[in-house]
């Protein structure tokens, strides 16, 4: 397992590109890691095109942070995320014993709540059993709401669209897998607001900060029309404490030698940050 508090998001489908549905799963994500100690490095959105999701994946298998994604799991046409993590791996796909077992389980639920014999061998029933069909060596995610599991190979994470089995499966799999990094490393944010100063002006200073001090990172949040501050900029550093603190201090006197006006000073810790 990685040795990071940062990971990736990998969200597939097309109606979220079309604007058909909103996207939940980012800002869920950074709820879930925030309140851990963790953060997300980057995400991706891609289509159904079996070609770009395959390489997508293919660049989250390669590189070096644990990844999410969500979507396109299931049986149907449109769904090709199984298909391409195995042509990603280069691995045959095959159909999981334990995932039979817990999809066969939610068809014998089905069957009862809908008072029909369970029929193992009705074709939607043996259609059914795709849904377990993962690249050779996945591992199973428990899906709380419907027993139908995701599956992580390496350290991918596949989970369903559907943020109601997703959110469940996300939270397991980090205090499983991810638990000893949580609250490992605290992360804080030191900002002020900025009045009457552009961008430009105070590049030289972010860019003098991130050199004198390469464990932090300087952040620039301009605003135009804040409904308490007017236009100003929110600029900062952000990091673990210690080495924030001396950057913060070199940003405020740099801010003060270029004759700034200084509004608020800002701090938020790991879980405040969205």
């Amino acid at each position: 397992m990685q040795d990071t508090n940062e990971f990736g998001l990998v969200i597939v489908g097309d109606e979220i590109l079309s604007g058909k549905r909103a996207d939940k799963h980012l800002p869920k994500l950074v709820e879930l890691l925030s309140a851990r100690g963790l953060q997300l490095a980057w995400a991706e959105y891609v289509g159904d095109s079996p070609e770009r999701i395959t390489a997508t994946l293919r660049r989250a298998f390669d590189g070096p942070l644990p990844v999410f994604c969500c979507g396109g799991i299931g049986a149907t046409p449109d769904d090709h995320t199984r298909q391409c993590a195995a042509k990603a791996l280069g691995v045959p796909l095959a159909l999981h014993p334990e995932a039979e077992a817990l999809i066969r389980e939610r068809m014998q639920d089905t069957a009862r709540e809908q008072g029909i014999p369970y029929d193992p061998d009705r074709a939607d029933n043996v259609h059914r059993l795709n849904m377990g069909v993962f690249p050779e060596g996945a591992r199973i995610i428990p899906n709380p709401y419907n027993k139908i599991p995701g599956f992580s190979v390496g350290e991918v994470h596949f989970l369903p669209g559907f943020p109601v089995m997703a959110w469940p499966m996300m939270e397991w799999v980090l205090d499983t897998h991810y638990g000893h990094l949580a609250g490992r490393r605290a992360f804080v944010e030191k900002s002020v607001i900025v009045f009457g100063s552009m961008e430009a002006t105070l590049t030289p200073l972010m860019e003098a900060i991130e050199r004198d001090h390469p464990a932090i990172r300087v952040f620039s949040l301009p605003s135009v029309d804040h409904p308490q501050w007017g236009r100003h900029i929110d600029l900062g550093v952000k990091g673990e404490p210690e080495p924030v603190d001396a950057a913060y201090r070199q940003l405020v006197q740099g801010l003060q030698a270029l004759g700034s006006r200084l509004g608020p000073e800002l701090v938020r810790k790991q879980g405040d940050i969205a």
